[in-house]
């Protein structure tokens, strides 16, 4: 068997710096590596794996549609498509979903409902998105312009025009971009993820609240990592009382296979008609399939032991040897440590444990799932390699 790093190395686009370690097979939190070795994922493929790996009933959800119908385009019904869609309206009550591939895509469609819905009722002229600083919102070409950091900016000049940043909890900012400015849509995340786990405050956003509704402007909630239970709660702006007119959403939605969604609320249920949107594989059955195994089992009782999950991993870890703080909500949870935090990481690997980073911190999104034994062990690993010097 050749290389697997070697032939990564000369085969695929250089756009990942990869760690050393290939992976041949996981169980529930547990992943095992080509050389044999055991490591606890705390990160889940970046808050997809929402139930973890080898899931029973998301494998047999899968399995069994990929057996009779795995593609038709969407130039066809069929059911999975629907089923997803009616059980994402029912525990959120709005009212629309398009579905797509990514959660750039879920916000590419969330802006083009946006821009759609303000042109037609103020102008043409009226299409600018606010976002807020050290948001992350894809890598698409606009959603990249949407997204607050400018690091991911000056190598793919000029972006989509339209978009203006405030810092998040700034409300003076935000209300004077909005009364000096044409808005199109404001679009949030409630815990801004790639900026450092950071969850917005609830002044903030019963600010953007306000405003989005006194000056009819859509309101856009990115969850495409707060979203699907990842949180405490299906989304996160239910925690902030907000009522969004759109939701994006992706990752943790398909347990582990590639989907994104765009929740319509009633504002904007109808905006779209006829070729003003469109996705080869968006609705995929096998795709739709998965997610929906993982939508029937996102209830109050998960999110009370996500809480409770993530409640324990605070505690364990505030006040620890060389640990700063820690950040986030339910079971994203971002940790600033002493040392850097890829090195950080880097040592928890070298102990069998998956980290991520966010800016500067250490950042943890483990199975909604994940026993907690298997988290305990996790916890106690990642405090033992922040407190070396």
């Amino acid at each position: 068997m050749a290389n697997i790093f070697e032939e990564d190395k000369k085969y695929i686009a250089n756009t990942y710096a990869r760690f050393p370690v290939a992976f041949v097979s996981g169980s529930g939190s547990v992943l095992t590596g080509e050389d044999g070795k055991r490591y606890i994922d705390l990160g889940s493929g970046i808050g997809v794996s929402s139930f973890g790996f080898a899931d029973r009933e998301w494998t047999e959800a899968v399995t069994k549609q990929a057996s009779v119908l795995q593609h038709t385009s969407n130039l066809y019904y069929t059911s999975p498509c629907v089923s997803l869609a009616k059980a994402l309206c029912e525990k959120t009550g709005m009212k629309k979903v398009f579905f797509g591939n990514s959660g750039a895509e879920a916000n590419e469609c969330a802006i083009k409902a946006a821009r759609k819905y303000s042109a037609e009722k103020k102008g043409g002229d009226c299409f600018t998105i606010v976002t807020l600083i050290n948001s992350f919102h894809g890598r698409t070409l606009t959603t990249l312009a949407a997204t607050g950091q400018d690091v991911f900016h000056k190598q793919f000049l000029p972006l989509t025009p339209g978009f203006l940043h405030v810092a998040a909890d700034d409300r003076e900012g935000l209300c004077r971009t909005v009364e000096e400015n044409k808005i199109a849509g404001i679009m949030i995340e409630c815990v801004q993820g790639e900026g450092g786990v950071v969850p917005i405050s609830r002044e903030f956003a019963d600010t953007v609240q306000r405003l989005a509704a006194e000056n009819d402007i859509p309101l856009i909630v990115d969850e495409v990592q707060t979203g699907n239970g990842r949180t405490g709660s299906m989304y996160s702006y239910m925690q902030y009382g907000l009522t969004p007119d759109i939701v994006s959403t992706a990752k943790g939605l398909g347990g582990g296979l590639p989907i994104g969604a765009a929740l319509l609320g009633d504002k904007v249920a109808d905006v779209f008609t006829y070729g003003d949107h469109g996705s080869t594989f968006g609705g995929n059955p096998v795709c739709c399939a998965g997610a929906l195994s993982v939508v029937n089992r996102l209830d109050e009782k998960l999110f009370s032991e996500v809480r409770e999950k993530g409640r324990y991993i605070k505690e364990a870890l505030e006040g620890a040897d060389g640990v700063e703080g820690v950040s986030g909500m339910g079971l994203m949870i971002g940790v600033k440590t002493v040392k850097a935090a890829k090195a950080v990481v880097d040592g928890c690997l070298k102990r069998g444990v998956l980290c991520l980073t966010a800016k500067d911190k250490v950042r943890l999104l483990p199975a909604l799932n994940i026993p907690a034994d298997v988290l305990a062990e996790a916890v106690e690993t990642l405090k033992a390699v922040c407190a070396e010097v």
